[in-house]
């Protein structure tokens, strides 16, 4: 199966003679707005408390550890997911495979509360959503992302710029700091489509998602679609990129793949059927969009539910 989140770019461990500590084992890059910290473990441990008193954007770098946060069960961690702990939340950590060969490795970066809000104020001034009581907002209950390319990106280049011993690294994290803010609120927004949580009735764009999902396997034009946001076609673009993070077009192919996905669980069907169901003319480029989406061809996905 696909590696579900983009991974991260791995920062060199820590030299073993200048480890402190071989579980969570610490260093620290301070900025003015932000603190990046790397922890590193070295041995099996269980129930490992951390807390920090600003928001923290974690992200698995090596290695895997089971998450316990908001009294709900503990959930596996590994390297191309994010997770985002509200300030004064103590998370739980258990490192069921850490070794010395097999070190975990993940960074937490806790981000002070007025950048945080100052990123909000300026959005909201400057790019103010569609609709009533309609805001840029940090939505601290969802917390769980797998990295897109933005996202993972945006995170690496932090990295970069908080380790670096540039002057202006500062100036440097302080814009990365708010395209990063404006990647996790767009992972919210595409986590609260997935869900559901994003209604019809609530905004243009929830209304245009649903209007494409009940017709995949039609031809669907841009004009379709910005007449029923009842928008023109540029403000529309901007819009649903803004929201979402990607285009239209680039949105219509990733639930046309969803879809397939869904087609190819039935180890009976034809690629060509699946192909035409979900809205794709030609069988060679449904397979290189689903191949580069999903990192692997629709057939190999398909045999992943082929009974042995």
């Amino acid at each position: 199966m696909k590696q579900l989140g983009k991974k991260l770019h791995t920062p060199s461990l820590t030299n073993e003679l200048s480890l402190k500590t071989l579980v969570e084992n610490r260093t620290v890059h301070t900025l003015s707005n932000c603190e990046l910290n790397l922890f590193e473990t070295y041995q099996e441990s269980q129930l490992v408390p951390l807390k920090f008193n600003d928001l923290v954007v974690t992200s698995m770098l090596r290695g895997k550890k089971i998450m316990h946060l908001f009294d709900e069960p503990g959930f596996d961690y590994v390297p191309g997911e994010t997770v985002i702990i509200p300030s004064n939340v103590e998370m739980k950590i258990d490192f069921p495979e850490a070794t010395t060969n097999n070190p975990t490795q993940c960074l937490a970066l806790a981000i002070d509360h007025h950048k945080i809000q100052s990123t909000l104020d300026l959005l909201n001034e400057k790019y103010p959503k569609e609709g009533v009581n309609n805001y840029w907002n940090l939505d601290q209950n969802d917390y769980f992302f797998y990295n897109n390319e933005d996202l993972a990106n945006t995170m690496n280049k932090l990295i970069g710029v908080c380790m670096s011993s540039a002057l202006t690294k500062d100036v440097l994290a302080d814009l990365t700091l708010q395209e990063l803010l404006v990647y996790i609120i767009q992972s919210q927004t595409n986590n609260a489509i997935e869900s559901g949580k994003i209604h019809a009735n609530d905004n243009a764009l929830s209304h245009v998602i649903k209007y494409i999902r009940e017709r995949l396997g039609d031809r669907l034009t841009m004009k379709e679609l910005t007449n029923t946001a009842c928008m023109s076609q540029a403000s529309f673009y901007r819009y649903f990129k803004r929201e979402i993070g990607m285009s239209p077009v680039e949105f219509i192919l990733h639930e046309r793949i969803k879809y397939a996905k869904s087609l190819l669980k039935n180890p009976n069907i034809l690629i060509n059927q699946v192909c035409f169901e979900s809205g794709f003319d030609d069988c060679n480029y449904f397979i290189r969009v689903f191949k580069k989406i999903e990192g692997i061809t629709p057939k190999q996905y398909q045999q992943c539910f082929i009974i042995q």
